[in-house]
């Protein structure tokens, strides 16, 4: 793949030649190997390499054109300049995408270092005992049916015909081990764990190994639970899956599209407890792929959603931006229409708490720790969900795990029901939270 400074010259030399005089180009490149095993024996072992760039052009009327390829040879350059200019005459005439007024920001150059990636092979070895190890580890477990080991080396660039010219890379490892039991005359019980690291040698291998082996040990025992209201304690991973899946609370495209539980009078709101502090934040130091700008090339931040309960900040595009009167956040994601996404949630706690609790003291609470059927359970524009789970009723200190339950509710009464947001953060693929603690939760059991 030429250098971003190759491929901004060509495109300069490219658009001055076809009388083009306002473009953008984004483009990203991924190069991944991941392995899976079954029984000792490698079951698949995948390398790719994957490419996409987006090139946008405006015309002298100022309507937009878009086209995507993955060739960035002048060749291929050209032919993109050529096609977004030519989609450019039938583009949307209101509320057309522009430059970010942040493209030509100066940013830090704060990308870590690329690690040398390990052969498949390492890489096989390494799942190969991770999977000897689970599967020693207790009688009962009698599969890992779900495993992977992955290495990803990414790269985008940003440039425009303005002057902005970005670029930025990393590496990192990824273990994801899911057991599954069995046992005469009970129901096969799993359990998983995730790790995530800036290289395999880093990677923490055997916490893996022993939380998906205690989580699943702990599944064993399991019992029916009664229906009622409980005071639910939401695992780090289950409480952001949760606040992901209603994420267009944040999200000032779907406002604008009405696709929203906000609108643009709710920034100042208590949506929450005062208890609750969330924000946005790419560059947080325990996020192991941070990004430094956008789609647009707008650097990203950490953007302060939710403070001590009340509703502080959407997520913006340049675009949403503008018509907002806001600024842009660094959370554009360009393509035919340009959409916003979240980065690296950070959950900690606003205001103390009047009570402490704890787990080990704590009577008859549902701990979650992993919610399931997000895709079907949750009803974004309604605020409603109700969705499986895996969990433990806990009951000073003793847990027994929860057989076939679900847990239903509204996001806005779980915010505000929040009783007790722990100082223990844990990092997760979707960001750093605590154990977060809700009072008055429906459980629907046997």
């Amino acid at each position: 793949m030429p250098t971003v400074t190759e491929i901004a010259t060509s495109a300069q030399a490219i658009a001055h030649s076809l009388g083009i005089q306002k473009y953008d180009v984004y483009g990203s490149a991924i190069d991944e190997t991941s392995v899976q095993v079954d029984t000792g024996e490698p079951k698949q072992v995948k390398a790719s390499n994957r490419s996409s760039v987006i090139v946008r052009v405006w015309n002298q009327e100022g309507t937009l054109g878009v086209t995507s390829t993955t060739d960035v040879d002048p060749k291929g350059l050209e032919l993109a300049l050529k096609t977004a200019y030519e989609a450019s005459f039938f583009g949307a005439k209101e509320n057309i995408p522009d430059f970010s007024p942040e493209a030509t920001t100066p940013i830090a150059d704060a990308s870590h270092s690329k690690e040398s990636p390990e052969s498949v092979d390492q890489l096989i070895t390494t799942l190969v005992e991770a999977e000897r190890e689970l599967l020693a580890a207790h009688p009962a477990i009698a599969s890992v049916p779900y495993n992977g080991l992955a290495q990803r080396d990414i790269d985008k660039f940003y440039l425009n015909s303005a002057g902005a010219l970005r670029q930025e890379g990393g590496s990192y490892a990824s273990l994801y081990l899911y057991t599954k039991t069995e046992q005469e005359g009970k129901k096969p019980r799993s359990a998983g764990a995730f790790r995530i690291h800036r290289s395999l040698a880093k990677l923490d291998v055997p916490g893996c190994v022993q939380e998906a082996t205690e989580k699943t040990v702990s599944h064993l025992n399991y019992e029916k639970v009664k229906t009622g209201k409980y005071t639910v304690v939401f695992s780090p991973e289950a409480f952001l899956s949760l606040l992901g899946a209603f994420s267009n609370l944040f999200n000032a495209q779907s406002i604008l599209d009405k696709q929203s539980l906000s609108t643009p009078d709710s920034l100042g709101t208590q949506i929450a407890s005062p208890l609750l502090s969330v924000c946005d934040d790419a560059l947080h130091p325990d996020n192991v792929a941070p990004e430094r700008f956008d789609g647009e090339g707008t650097p990203t931040r950490r953007v302060e959603l939710i403070k001590e309960g009340v509703l502080t900040q959407f997520l913006h595009s340049a675009g949403t931006a503008k018509r907002l009167n806001a600024q842009p956040t660094g959370h554009a994601n360009i393509g035919a229409k340009v959409s916003i996404g979240s980065h690296f949630y950070h959950v900690f706690p606003g205001q103390p708490a009047a009570q402490s609790y704890e787990l080990g003291a704590a009577e008859n609470v549902i701990l979650i720790d992993d919610l399931s059927a997000l895709h079907a359970g949750v009803n974004a524009l309604q605020g409603s969900f109700s969705l499986p789970f895996d969990g433990w009723l806990v009951n000073k200190g003793e847990k027994i795990s929860v057989d076939s339950a679900t847990v239903a509710g509204d996001i806005f009464q779980v915010l505000k029901s929040i009783v007790f947001v722990e100082s223990e953060p844990e990092l997760t693929p979707g960001g750093v939270c605590p154990r977060i603690w809700v009072e008055g939760l429906s459980i629907t059991g046997e």
